[in-house]
């Protein structure tokens, strides 16, 4: 096991009751991001935490696979499900590397809120490009810390990581993580941020 997953496995309960910084922000992305959803298709979501816009987005949808690396996360997911009734929804832990999936099978893949803890960001969207339908979409929310007072986090962030009190974290900016996108071979449809110290930038790309 990582000290990420260490990390997150610990903060998982406390993580399932906080409440949502932005609430107007996140429901402009459900909404967005629902106005993609059809009756018929697969979704994925990667590190997808407790669940919580998985259960909501799933019963839009046939089928929703939800991955998250932290057992602790996924466990509370599952429950969240079964509370909410919601069935179509399967809940597994593992790396997005280490789902099994046909390429070329699904029609949408969201990684919201965990792009900026992935050291290696081209290899996690290639694997996404790989899984999507041609012309399928993926949507994608992440902490674009680059450019802010925050990016001197990464001079702290070895010893809070040694100390067990954070994950990983990397700094990019909105503009970086668009130019990797796109580089991934994917078309952008549509890009906001919203934040004031730190931008998060929300992004519907479509698989070329």
């Amino acid at each position: 096991m990582t000290s990420s997953e260490r990390f997150w496995n610990k903060t998982a309960q406390k993580y399932s009751q906080a409440q949502i910084a932005d609430e107007s922000s996140y429901e402009k992305k459900l909404a967005e991001t629902r106005a993609l959803l059809r009756p018929d298709m697969h979704v994925l979501e990667f590190g997808c935490g407790t669940g919580s816009t998985a259960i909501i987005h799933a019963p839009y949808v046939r089928k929703y696979d939800a991955t998250d690396s932290s057992e602790n996360m996924i466990r509370i997911g599952r429950d969240k499900a079964v509370d909410a009734g919601v069935t179509n929804i399967t809940f597994t832990c593992c790396e997005l590397g280490d789902f099994v999936a046909q390429p070329g099978s699904i029609d949408l893949v969201l990684g919201l809120n965990v792009l900026h803890l992935i050291a290696d960001r081209p290899e996690t969207l290639g694997i996404v490009h790989r899984l999507l339908k041609p012309g399928g979409m993926f949507v994608s929310s992440t902490a674009c810390i680059g450019g802010s007072p925050m990016r001197l986090i990464k001079l702290i962030a070895p010893l809070g990581k040694r100390l067990g009190l954070m994950p990983d974290v990397y700094v990019f900016t909105p503009d970086d993580l668009q130019a990797e996108i796109t580089a991934s071979g994917f078309a952008v449809d549509n890009q906001w941020s919203h934040g004031s110290s730190v931008k998060t930038s929300f992004v519907i790309a479509r698989r070329l």
